[in-house]
């Protein structure tokens, strides 16, 4: 069992920048996978970035080159750096984390653990 705790969500304006933190109990952490979703108002889930166990990266096309994942297995927790966030950006950004960790998916039905969430908001 794996439980993820968010944080580092807050208001910024557009231009700026925010760190969001994923922290996860478990002792077998650096073998999955884990990635970050958004959800904004009025809108679905999908999928923002992920790392597998190897390190392997995936970003959707809407934050490339602005958003950066990066993990760290000794202290359990995977990051995604924002920069120049936009406006479109503003949502509630949750971690997840798959057993499987080899594969990074965009669905979000193949991910087995899933955080509460942090909320992220892109002042103009």
């Amino acid at each position: 069992q794996v439980q993820l705790v968010e944080s580092g969500g807050g208001l910024v304006q557009a231009g700026g920048s925010l760190r969001l933190s994923c922290a996860a109990s478990g002792r077998t952490f650096s073998s999955y996978a884990v990635a970050w979703f958004r959800q904004a108002p009025g809108k679905e889930r999908e999928f923002v970035g992920g790392i597998n166990w190897s390190g392997g990266i995936y970003y959707a096309d809407s934050v490339k080159g602005r958003f950066t994942i990066s993990r760290d297995n000794a202290k359990n927790t995977v990051s995604l750096q924002m920069n120049s966030l936009k406006r479109e950006d503003t949502a509630v950004y949750y971690c997840a984390a798959r057993i499987r960790g080899l594969v990074v998916s965009s669905d979000m039905s193949n991910w087995d653990y899933w955080g509460q969430g942090t909320r992220v908001t892109v002042s103009s």
